[in-house]
């Protein structure tokens, strides 16, 4: 094969289908490759790719935020349809050859082998599989840093106390839950159809916050509020890194999630994932008659220009901020955050190669800041992570 794209969810279904359109033979492998995907996606309605339909969009919605008092954000957010969203780009599989199989290395390049003791050869191979890099020998080493989050799909009018018909909440960091110790807010997005999902999430925690924990704040929050909640109702649960450093693997591209393309500070990655693959898929088309090394090393470059690269060390620095700044400073941090100009708080948290833009937003960041708040920015840029934040308590 001219590329072989191990792993089929968002990132990678999207990257093989261009692929196939620009006349590369491509593979795609993926343990359950029908299996539907379960996850909830959203993102700035400005980041929607021109070619995406509008079909493939459940809701889009006015976003706000309360840190210490409420803002509004200033753009739409939008919530994909995950269904059509997965029958869209499977219906861009034509040509790909799709394997059933579970991927657990490659032991050279443009190899990879499979848990049943088979192998799979391509010019230039891609590590689409989130979380697990399966290709990525480095992906398990050290305690993550993790996103955690517990959700319950309710109707718009059970709802209704935190976000109204076309209204998000992206964040709420009131300490409704009733509990101290380590910070959590709730997300309250519509899913389209009358749905809103509510969710008590940890933004980031090494290790990640418990999932019971979660379910616990978000049952009290919702007490509080006098929300009272149906005798069955669909629940969500999220895990995922957010301080994976950029994938190592010798003769591998990391692509979505692997690469990885998650902001630290939102968990976002559908969007970049999306606006890359056609441009990685050019990439390799126009540079594969030069050798398979050639082809890999401008995909390469594709996802992590030089731009991206220093932006992406950026975040990995905000992240840490995040990781050591006492819970209790967390909403005063955000509300410092929101109050920024629309194009710092635009460029921070979307434009992921502008690195004069998003250290121009750090630096207003900086200047706005109290003491104590621009100590907490600066020492991680000085200091080795952290290794876990256990002694912050639950």
């Amino acid at each position: 094969m001219d590329v072989l794209v191990v792993g089929g969810g968002p990132a990678g279904t999207a990257l093989a289908g261009a692929c196939a359109r620009r006349g590369l033979d491509t593979g795609l492998l993926d343990p359950s490759p029908a299996q539907p995907w379960m996850a909830t996606y959203g993102l700035w309605s400005r980041e929607l790719p021109d070619d995406l339909p509008e079909s493939v969009v459940a809701a889009r919605a006015a976003g706000r935020a309360i840190a210490v008092t409420e803002h509004r954000l200033g753009w739409e957010y939008a919530v994909l349809d995950v269904p059509a969203l997965q029958t869209h780009l499977a219906g861009q599989l034509t040509g790909v050859r799709v394997y059933t199989g579970r991927a657990v290395g490659s032991p050279e390049p443009g190899v990879v082998a499979l848990a049943d003791g088979s192998r799979l050869r391509a010019a230039v191979v891609v590590d689409a599989g989130g979380r697990a890099r399966p290709l990525d020998p480095a992906a398990r080493s050290g305690i993550p840093a993790e996103q955690t989050a517990y959700g319950l799909v309710v109707d718009e009018e059970t709802a209704a106390p935190f976000a109204g018909p076309g209204e998000a909440l992206f964040m709420d960091w009131r300490r409704d839950h009733g509990e101290d110790g380590w910070a959590t807010f709730l997300y309250a997005v519509p899913l389209g159809d009358g749905r809103t999902l509510l969710e008590e999430t940890s933004l980031a925690r090494r290790p990640g916050l418990p999932l019971s924990t979660l379910r616990r704040r978000l049952h009290a929050r919702l007490a509080h509020h006098g929300v009272r909640l149906p005798d069955e109702v669909h629940s969500e649960k999220v895990s995922f890194r957010v301080d994976h450093p950029r994938h190592r693997g010798a003769g591998v591209l990391g692509f979505g999630a692997a690469a990885p393309l998650i902001h630290p500070a939102t968990g976002f990655s559908i969007a970049a994932s999306l606006h890359l693959a056609g441009k990685v898929a050019t990439a390799v088309a126009s540079h594969l008659a030069d050798g398979p090394e050639r082809a890999l090393a401008e995909a390469q470059e594709a996802v992590w220009p030089a731009g991206a690269r220093a932006v992406h060390r950026v975040r990995r620095i905000g992240l840490e901020a995040l990781l050591r700044m006492p819970p209790a400073d967390l909403p005063a941090f955000f509300e410092q955050f929101f109050t920024l100009p629309e194009a710092h708080r635009w460029t921070y948290l979307t434009d992921r190669d502008d690195i004069r833009g998003t250290l121009a937003a750090m630096a207003c960041l900086f200047r706005s800041s109290k003491g104590p708040l621009r100590r907490q920015l600066v020492i991680p840029a000085l200091l080795r992570p952290l290794p876990t934040n256990e002694v912050a308590g639950p």
